[in-house]
This record gives C-alpha cells, sequence and structure tokens, in this order.
C-alpha cells in the first residue's frame, strides 16, 4: 500500500546542469549569476513551450517532468540549439554549457517534488552528457527512436547508484543550430563513399555515380500529402510558399549565418513578387533546427508549397541542395544540387529564386535588392545577419546589439546597403519604441544615414523608412501615403502591412487598419506580441468591434502566462474590455489583479503616455480612460 501523500506515476524526466559552474563561480561570480538566472528563463519558458514543467531548480541543477517522452527529447534538443545561439555572443571563458539527461522511469510524487529510479537514472544520463550535449536512457530510446528522425550512439550499459541492474544509455547525435539527423546521415553518406572509392574498380565507382545521380533526381522520397481541411488558415489563391531554414551541413555551428542569409536573401527575393504568397521569415525559422514533415508546415502555416535544402562550406566551396515541394500532392517539383564557389553566392541565390517561380509559372517583376543582404566580405555578412536577429526582436537591448553588429559590419564592408538601411531602422526603433530619451536625435541621425545611403536601398524599402519617419513626426497622411507605396512593391512583406495599419489606427481609419494587421499576420503566423497590442487591439476599439477587441486581449493574456507579454497590461486591457462590454464583475476581476501585479498604474498617468498623442482621435483615448475608471482602475 502506498504511504499517505505520496504518487506513483510514469513520467519523463529531463535533468540540465552547468559544466564547469564551480571554476566559473570562482572565476567572476556576479557575471555567472546573471548568465545564470538569463538561460534558466530561457530553459524554463521552452520546457513550459514543450508542456513540461520545472519541478525543481537549486544552484546550477534543474530538474523538469512531462508526460510526454517525445516532448522531452524534443525540449532538449530544442534547449540546447537555443543556448548554443545566446552562447554565441559570450567571450569563450564566459561561455555556459549545459549537460542534459533525459529518462523515462517511475517517479514518487510528494508535495510538489519527485523522487525515485527515475530521478536517479536521469540525473546519471545528465552525468554522461557532453557539454552542450543530450544523453538518453534506453527507455527513452525505445520510445522516441523512430518518432524524431534524430541520430544516436549507444554508450554501452552503464551502473546508476541505488539501482540494481545496469542501464542502457544513448547519446543523442545533434549538435545546436542543425537539424543534426541529416547532418549524421551526411557524413556516414560522405564515409560510405570514399571508403568505396578506395576499395572499387572505375567501373564500380561509374555505377555508384550513376545510381547517386538517378536516386538525387528520379527517386526523391515521397511526402505525406497535406491535407485543405486541416490548415490552420485558409489556403490563398496565390501561389503560397514557405521557405523553411536551410540546414547548416558544416558540422561547425558557428557557420549557422551562411545558411541563415542564404534562407532569408530567397525570401526576401520571392516576397517581392506581387504574384506570389510568402510565409515570412520569423515564422519559418520557428522550425529551425527540427525535424518537421513537410505536411505539418504546410497544414501549420497554410501553404501549398514548401522550399527545403542545405549548405555546407568547405573552404572557397559551397555545397547546396534544394528542392521545391507540393505540399498537397505529396511530390517533388524539381531538386538540384549545386557546387560553387563562395563568391558566387549571392548569384546562386538567385538562380535558385527564379527556380521557384517558374516551377509555380509565375511572372518575375523587377525587384530591388537593397534589402537583401550582400556583399564580398563574408565576416561583413555575419554580422549583418546576426544583427537582423537581435533587431527582429523589438527590444531595447536587442536593437542596441543590432547596431553594434550593423557598424561592425560597416567597418569590413562600407559599402554593404543592407547594414546602412538596418542600421538607419535602429535609430528609428529607438523613437518608434521610446527607447531614446531623444526621440528628435534619433530622427535626426536616421535621415542622415538615408540621405548618404537610401540610393542603394530597395524602392520598397525607402518608402517603408520615410512612413516611420513622418509617424514619428506626427505627419499621419504622408506616413500612410509612403506605407501605401511599400505595401504596393513589396505586398509579401508583413512589415509593410503593420506598419501602414499602424499609421491608419493613428489616423482614425481602424477598419482600414484591420485589414492591413490580418494581411501582416496571415503572411507571419507566429507574428510578434506588438502586433496585438499596438495596432490590432486599439483598431477594434475605434472600430467599436467590441467582441474582437475582448478577444484579442485574452490572446494577450495567454502570451503573459508564457512570459512573453506583461500580465498586468494584459489585465488592464481586459477591465477595460469588459467594461465596454458592460460586464462589470469580469472587469472589477481583471483590474484587481493588475493593480496586485503594478499598484503604482494610475489612469492620468497612462493618459499623458507620449505616444498616445499620436491619436487623431483623442476622444476615443477619452472614452478607454473612462472605461479603466469603471472598472475600478485608480485615476
Amino acid at each position: 500500500m502506498a504511504e499517505e501523500g505520496f504518487k506513483r506515476k510514469l513520467a519523463a524526466i529531463l535533468s540540465a546542469d552547468v559544466k564547469g559552474y564551480s571554476r566559473m563561480m570562482r572565476d567572476d561570480e556576479d557575471s555567472t549569476i546573471r548568465t545564470l538566472t538569463n538561460y534558466r528563463s530561457a530553459i524554463s519558458n521552452l520546457i513550459q513551450k514543450f508542456r513540461g514543467h520545472v519541478v525543481d531548480a537549486t544552484g546550477d541543477n534543474l530538474l523538469a517532468e512531462f508526460t510526454s517522452v517525445v516532448d522531452a527529447v524534443n525540449c532538449a534538443v530544442e534547449i540546447q540549439r537555443e543556448l548554443a545561439e545566446r552562447n554565441a555572443e559570450l567571450r569563450e571563458e564566459r561561455k555556459m554549457d549545459f549537460r542534459i539527461g533525459v529518462n523515462l522511469g517511475d517517479v514518487v510524487e510528494e508535495e510538489g517534488r519527485i523522487y525515485g529510479d527515475g530521478v536517479n537514472s536521469a540525473a546519471r544520463m545528465e552525468s554522461l552528457a557532453e557539454a552542450g550535449g543530450v544523453c538518453i536512457s534506453g527507455s527513452v530510446y525505445d520510445s522516441v527512436e523512430s518518432k524524431l528522425g534524430l541520430e544516436y550512439e549507444f554508450l554501452g550499459e552503464k551502473e546508476v547508484k541505488n539501482i540494481d541492474k545496469p542501464v542502457r544509455a544513448y547519446r543523442v547525435l545533434s549538435f545546436p543550430g542543425a537539424a543534426a539527423h541529416r547532418v549524421v546521415q551526411a557524413k556516414e553518406t560522405l564515409g560510405r563513399k570514399w571508403r568505396k572509392i578506395a576499395l572499387s574498380s572505375a567501373v564500380v565507382v561509374v555505377v555508384v555515380v550513376v545510381l547517386g545521380v538517378w536516386q538525387f533526381y528520379m527517386r526523391r522520397p515521397s511526402v505525406e500529402p497535406a491535407s485543405v481541411e486541416k490548415m490552420a488558415f485558409p489556403l490563398p489563391e496565390k501561389p503560397s510558399i514557405a521557405v523553411l531554414p536551410f540546414d547548416n551541413m558544416s558540422g561547425d555551428p558557428e557557420q549557422d549565418y551562411i545558411a541563415d542569409g542564404f534562407t532569408e536573401n530567397i525570401i526576401t527575393g520571392l516576397s517581392h513578387i506581387p504574384e506570389m504568397f510568402v510565409i515570412a521569415r520569423k515564422s519559418v525559422f520557428t522550425y529551425k533546427g527540427k525535424p518537421v514533415k513537410i505536411k505539418q508546415v504546410s497544414e501549420e502555416l497554410g501553404v501549398k508549397y514548401v522550399l527545403e535544402g542545405s549548405v555546407q562550406k568547405t573552404g572557397d566551396r559551397l555545397r547546396v541542395t534544394a528542392q521545391l515541394i507540393d505540399a498537397l500532392k505529396g511530390h517533388h517539383l524539381w531538386a538540384e544540387r549545386y557546387d560553387r564557389e563562395l563568391k558566387d553566392l549571392f548569384k546562386l541565390q538567385d538562380e535558385i529564386t527564379i527556380k521557384v517561380v517558374s516551377a509555380l509559372q509565375v511572372k518575375l517583376v523587377g525587384r530591388g535588392s537593397g534589402d537583401m543582404v550582400r556583399t564580398e566580405n563574408f565576416e561583413a555578412w555575419r554580422h549583418s545577419v546576426k544583427g537582423y536577429r537581435h533587431f527582429d526582436r523589438m527590444t531595447k537591448m536587442g536593437n542596441r546589439k543590432a547596431r553594434e553588429h550593423f557598424e561592425q559590419a560597416l567597418k569590413l564592408d562600407p559599402d554593404n546597403a543592407y547594414a546602412w538601411m538596418n542600421l538607419a531602422w535602429t535609430h528609428v526603433a529607438d523613437a518608434l519604441f521610446g527607447f531614446s530619451e531623444s526621440p528628435g536625435v534619433s530622427v535626426k541621425r536616421a535621415l542622415e544615414i538615408a540621405q548618404k545611403t537610401s540610393e542603394r536601398w530597395s524602392a520598397s524599402y525607402r518608402h517603408l523608412f520615410m512612413s516611420q519617419i513622418y509617424f514619428v513626426q506626427g505627419q499621419l497622411e504622408k506616413a500612410i501615403a509612403e506605407g501605401e507605396k511599400a505595401v504596393a512593391l513589396a505586398p509579401n512583406d508583413p512589415r509593410n502591412h503593420i506598419l501602414l495599419a499602424g499609421s491608419l489606427n493613428c489616423a482614425a481609419r481602424p477598419e482600414e487598419a484591420i485589414v492591413h494587421a490580418e494581411m501582416a499576420m496571415r503572411l507571419e503566423p507566429y507574428y510578434p506580441t506588438w502586433f496585438l497590442d499596438n495596432v490590432l487591439l486599439p483598431s477594434y476599439a475605434q472600430a467599436g468591434r467590441y467582441e474582437e477587441g475582448l478577444a484579442t486581449a485574452e490572446k494577450l493574456l495567454e502570451r503573459s502566462l508564457k512570459g512573453e507579454y506583461p500580465p498586468e497590461m494584459a489585465h488592464r486591457f481586459l477591465a477595460s474590455s469588459y467594461a465596454r462590454l458592460d460586464r462589470m464583475d469580469e472587469a472589477r476581476a481583471h483590474a484587481a489583479k493588475s493593480l496586485t501585479i503594478d499598484p503604482s498604474f494610475s489612469v492620468e498617468r497612462w493618459r499623458r503616455s507620449p505616444e498616445l498623442s499620436l491619436f487623431k482621435d483623442q476622444k476615443w483615448l477619452d472614452r478607454i480612460a473612462e472605461m479603466m475608471r469603471k472598472a475600478g482602475l485608480p485615476d
């Protein structure tokens, strides 16, 4: 009979700790604690994303529990990918590498804590893992072997404290930032080929080559067809495509920037074609390093076609593979392998873009290339790609780091139009999002950069840039006119739509704003939170579409539970939304929750916020303030 208060269950356990933690604390305690706090927050968010929960976190150790062993392993691999990206920004001696072990076994739960053999084995797997690696037990391997598309290395049977029988252990053959199973397969294939070449005659070599070509071009593996009925979004009438992040096949995570930049430039090139519907960068990059099926991508993003491929840099040579897939029919439209010199990188990107367009029988119109990363200096390219990653986070710290990378890129290549363009934009963002104490100075600096370099930018970006300059200056009609030109030139760029929506919203044209905001969200299915609170929610409120506004506020609350949005702000939006619908009990409840988190809030201070001065209809804002007071928020 189980003891009172104990609960036995089967669970997937993830155990993680920091390699060399004691040394790091001894060398620089403050810096180590700050890094550990940030990394632990990132790990906790990923554990929550993969439907697990943190059971214990003491010192550098972290213990988490999952009901699904597949989720646990996926989470472990994604944690190592995320932390490797963060480590890339740190000095070598400050990099923080975690070891992760995963076990599936019986545990005892008492008052929220877990004990038992299942936990002991997970800790043992962790100790066997390499820094930055993942080790799993035999029970986990048996459950996930054929489900995740990863490769594994058997490490033998290992003794575990307090467990009678040895436990099988396996290393997950993955490295952060890449689809590791493909890398392993490529390396094994390469090894087999070299052995065959060394042992075979010329006749056998010819046969191998012929069969290899036939296999690559004629015998592409079958793809499970996607279902239109299961699409998360209605399928567009235009040819619709998602360009998955190209895999980095070099075996070196530091070369990720080549594959990432290659992917981004193809997306940019396709986005300038009005006859196509192209999913934006941020949404497709959520699949980076994950073994996903074409069917899944098609149904989650609502597209008919998917482009995927790989990039491998060896010295001054590039090997690139690419394949275009009709997800609804489940077959390949074309597949190519390219061996080129590194200096031909940009020509190859254009060539693949044209191949896609031709395969889909879409008219290729003239398009500017100023918003594509083009430079002969590959170190400058690396800084440009990294800079945009930071900038895309839309945070004060991200904006500062982005500027540093763009400035470094320009030191290496002063003619890098992409870096100049985005450097100017970081100054606009300072003024637009309140990152700078002197918005006027930020706008002036942005205009100075534009005056020197904008002739090299794409036409759509020049109009987008000027629309935001006018917006910050309160010249809304000019901002709208420039924004409409940007949309006309690059209709697949979600930035053009969402920023035009923001201008329309402030100009008291909410219905038009809603159209463009919803289009931006369709192009960017995994859109950032500010699409909701800065644009869509106030547009619904101005248009009198209060039920839709309430639903949008609920989405903000959902994101706050994931750590993606301040919960006090979500509760304030819900309080005013419920008050507008005269549902006062719910309005007061959310107002109370908001004040519990931020007791210093006052309606009058909110009403005096500088960004609210841009709204043409100030009476509408007075009505929002009235609803806040009605819900019980203090004046």
